[in-house]
Formats: C-alpha cells, sequence, structure tokens
C-alpha cells in the first residue's frame, strides 16, 4: 500500500512536467507567428490613427446690413449653389436705387442741355464769322472811297469835309471789322467752354451710372444665396434679427469635397509619396473599409502652421518628434460619402508596398 501510494504523485509530477514546457512551446510559437505577421505587416504599411475627415467649407457672410426678412432652408439640409437662403429687407436699398436713378435722369438731362448750347453757340460762331466777311468787305470799300477822296482832295475837285467824311467812315468800318474779329473769337472760346461743360456733364453721367450700379448691386446682396452645393451647418440668425456687413451666418459643406487629414510622424514619411493606395477606417463604422489614395503633402508641420508655433531659441529645448499633415483622396460610393462628416476620427493604412 505504501509503494502505491507514493508512485501515483510521482506519476502525476512527470505529466505536470510535460505539460507546462509544451504550454511555453505553444506560447511561443503563437508569439512567433504574431512577431512575423506584425512585422511583415509593418514593413509594407505605415498606419496612423492621428487622423480626421475634413473637407471644404464655404462662410455665408452678410454683404449688406439689414434685418433678416425671411429663412428659406433647414439646417443640415442639402442646397443648390445660386439659391436664395436667406432675404434681408430691402426697402432702403430700393430707395437708394431710386434715387440714384433720378441723379441719373438729371445727369441726362444736363447734357441735353450742353448740346443744345453747343449748337447754340456754333450758330453764334457761324454768324460772327458771317459779320467779319461783312465788315471786310465795307472795310475794302470804305478804304478805297478814301483813298480816292484823298486825290480828289489835293487838286480841290472835292472839299475838306466830304474827304473827313470818307476818312470817317473808314474808320468806322475798320472798327467794326475788328469788333467782328473779336466777337469771332468769343463766339469760338464760347463753343470750347460748351463743350468742356458736355465733358463734365458727360462725366457725370458716368458717374451717376456706376452710382445705379452700385444701388443695383447693394439691393442684389439683400438675397443672400448659397456659394455652392452643398450641406447648411446650423445657423446663428433668425428672423427680424439685424445683420452687419461681413457678418457670418452659416456654413456650407461643399458637396464631393471631402478628404483625410492624417497626421504622420516625420519619421513615417521617408516610405510615402503621392499616389500610393490608403486604407481608411472610420471610427463610427469600424466595420465599413474605405478606400483612398495619398494626395499631397503639407509643406510646414503642425506645430509650425498653429497659431502659436514653438519657439526653440529660448534655451529649453527638448526636441519632440513632428508631425506633418497628409491630404488623402476618399475613393467611395456615394452612399458612404453621405455618412461621412467633417470631423470624424478615422485610421489610415498608407500601403508603402505594392
Amino acid at each position: 500500500m505504501t509503494t502505491e501510494s507514493t508512485t501515483e504523485p510521482t506519476i502525476e509530477a512527470k505529466k505536470k512536467s510535460k505539460i507546462v514546457p509544451i504550454i511555453l512551446a505553444v506560447l511561443i510559437v503563437i508569439g512567433a507567428i504574431f512577431g512575423i505577421k506584425e512585422y511583415m505587416y509593418y514593413s509594407k504599411h505605415v498606419d496612423t490613427d492621428d487622423a480626421q475627415i475634413d473637407g471644404d467649407i464655404s462662410p455665408v457672410v452678410a454683404r449688406v446690413g439689414g434685418y433678416v426678412n425671411e429663412i428659406k432652408f433647414e439646417e443640415y439640409t442639402r442646397v443648390e449653389e445660386g439659391q436664395v437662403l436667406v432675404t434681408l429687407d430691402d426697402r432702403d436699398y430700393k430707395v437708394k436705387l431710386e434715387q440714384a436713378m433720378a441723379g441719373q435722369q438729371g445727369a441726362n438731362a444736363n447734357v441735353g442741355v450742353s448740346e443744345s448750347q453747343i449748337v447754340a453757340t456754333s450758330a453764334n460762331t457761324s454768324t460772327a464769322k458771317a459779320n467779319i466777311e461783312s465788315a471786310k468787305v465795307k472795310l475794302w470799300q470804305a478804304q478805297k472811297d478814301y483813298e480816292r477822296y484823298a486825290n480828289l482832295v489835293k487838286d480841290g475837285s472835292i472839299t475838306q469835309q466830304q474827304f473827313d467824311q470818307a476818312k470817317a467812315t473808314r474808320d468806322v468800318a475798320q472798327a467794326n471789322f475788328n469788333a467782328s474779329q473779336d466777337q469771332y473769337t468769343a463766339a469760338l472760346k464760347q463753343v470750347g467752354t460748351t463743350k468742356s461743360q458736355l465733358q463734365v456733364s458727360s462725366n457725370g453721367v458716368t458717374q451717376r451710372q456706376a452710382e445705379v450700379d452700385f444701388a443695383k448691386l447693394q439691393l442684389s446682396y439683400t438675397e443672400i444665396k448659397a456659394p455652392a452645393t452643398g450641406f447648411v451647418s446650423k445657423k446663428s440668425i433668425q428672423k427680424g434679427q439685424l445683420v452687419q456687413a461681413g457678418q457670418s451666418l452659416f456654413s456650407i459643406i461643399n458637396e464631393n469635397s471631402l478628404y483625410v487629414t492624417a497626421n504622420f510622424k516625420e519619421t513615417q514619411l521617408e516610405e510615402i509619396r503621392t499616389g500610393l493606395k490608403v486604407d481608411i477606417v472610420v471610427d463610427g463604422y469600424p466595420d465599413q473599409k474605405i478606400d483612398g489614395e495619398v494626395y499631397n503633402f503639407s509643406p510646414v508641420t503642425g506645430a509650425k502652421g498653429s497659431l502659436l508655433p514653438p519657439d526653440n531659441a529660448t534655451g529649453n529645448f527638448v526636441k519632440v518628434v513632428q508631425r506633418v499633415p497628409v491630404k488623402i483622396k476618399i475613393k467611395a460610393t456615394k452612399e458612404m460619402l453621405d455618412k461621412l462628416r467633417p470631423g470624424m476620427s478615422v485610421k489610415v493604412s498608407v500601403s508603402t508596398k505594392d
């Protein structure tokens, strides 16, 4: 009995001593397989979970001030480019347009008056020129009479009084001729002055037209339209609210503009290049893998492009691995794209070897 009882624990101990090495061997094999798989995977892939979905976001800004008259959209809905989303009270801008158009009509009337004055002064110029010709003929006639009377008075054929009368007639004709020339010169200057007034009036018309165009443009801005096709974000306005020019009202996430921004470590960039295939997994949809492609690289690191970039010249330098944003195109179905939203976290894996 004693011999049998001592042999049983010995057999059991031997069995246990055999199981432990087997378990260790299995664990070593499993670890080796896992390690080999990981090594093979990471030798062909570069991964990061510091990535998120981005998109082109167009802010909708009021270009003129006014009270919100009507809001023609619902939040988070799709809108088309050029669609009227908000209308402002346009009565003030209509009045300004009417004032500008009235000023334009007045400027056009001034142009008409200036043109009429040019016609009148041109007619005066023609009359003055004709008067010169008439005075010239009379002066020629008076000069001839004077010369003839001067010869006659010498031999006593006429009296001195007749000669003096001829001389006076000649002097009057000369004065009339000079006066007609001065009148013609003044008429020409008047034409030039009137043409200058017409130019000023024409410039006034151009200015008034610009004021009309500006008033129409300001009036058109009371209809706030979608700058792009996409989905509207949460609005920050209500009906009856006073908005100012330049105030941001809401945003539109442009349709078909989604992409991934992945922040890779600078030590990972050596194997990444444009055109490489990328596997994308969205945290919100972990069971759906999305294809992508490396598109381009940021010209600066994320830290250098931040609002307050680090200053390493302070003397307290601690070397930190920098990250560089990489833009990745998304290649997915429209159904999948409709599920994605800018800001969603994703994990990306770049296949570095084909």
